[in-house]
């Protein structure tokens, strides 16, 4: 089911989206078809399985692949005309919401889209929240996957009708965490996510070609902009971004 409202626009304000952005958006809401989508998954089988459903209504679009966020922050770098990304809440590289938070902060233009194997309401709203133009369950047959995103690229937020009912009320603490996320340059993300999962700073060094005081820099930036005094509260702060696999929520629901 599709609602009115505004693409990535929680974590950005209006003053400050450029005449180039707005022009893009108004071409988008102009459009159904997508002349261009990024598909970000891990997982070739489903990137080939959404491209051929999408190629059916879509017609002529352009597909662009990423099986990593590092991968699909290079893509909308050099594509930031694109129309669509959809994005799987589990990608190499990036924590779950995080990834969201950092497209569209940085991209203010582009509706992203979570298309995701975890249909938990609260993960759904979580989602909505933090700036995705839609939320489509991987379980969705191909009418319903076509049907979204073409009410997306009307403008529209689109969720599953069987679970606005149980969507649950926005997590302001959750929120306010994402705004300080947002404040990190591209740099200082990709290293906070290299420290989330435990990577010491020489590693960090090798890994990105910079030196381990440019490193100690960015992890001290970081930490200011998330307002915590060490690394183990930064690691902690963008833990809350998390989101569960699927598999691992089954797992942890006593009810089942």
């Amino acid at each position: 089911m599709a609602r009115h409202g505004p693409r990535c626009a929680r974590l950005v304000a209006p003053s400050k989206v450029s005449n180039q952005n707005e022009a893009l958006m108004a071409n988008r809401l102009i459009a159904l078809q997508a002349e261009k989508v990024i598909v970000a998954d891990d997982h070739p089988l489903f990137r080939t399985a959404i491209k051929e459903a999408l190629a059916a209504s879509q017609g002529k679009t352009t597909f662009l692949e990423a099986n990593s966020f590092e991968t699909l922050q290079q893509l909308v770098d050099e594509n930031q005309d694109v129309d669509l990304v959809l994005l799987d809440l589990h990608m190499p590289g990036v924590s779950g919401f995080a990834g969201l938070v950092y497209l569209c902060k940085r991209y203010p233009s582009v509706p992203v889209v979570i298309i995701s194997a975890n249909e938990d309401p609260v993960v759904i709203q979580r989602a909505l929240d933090h700036g995705a133009a839609g939320f489509i369950p991987k379980s969705s047959n191909i009418k319903t996957i076509t049907s979204a995103i073409g009410d997306i690229l009307m403008g529209e937020i689109w969720a599953p009708v069987s679970t606005q009912p149980n969507l649950p009320g926005k997590n302001v603490s959750e929120l306010a965490l994402a705004e300080r996320m947002a404040q990190l340059t591209p740099q200082q993300f990709k290293v906070l996510m290299m420290v989330s999962q435990g990577m010491l700073n020489k590693q960090i060094a090798y890994d990105m070609g910079i030196s381990e005081a440019t490193v100690k820099a960015h992890v001290t930036a970081i930490m200011n902009k998330l307002g915590v005094s060490n690394r183990t509260q930064a690691v902690l702060a963008a833990s809350k971004l998390d989101v569960l696999a699927p598999e691992l929520a089954v797992a942890d629901d006593p009810t089942r």
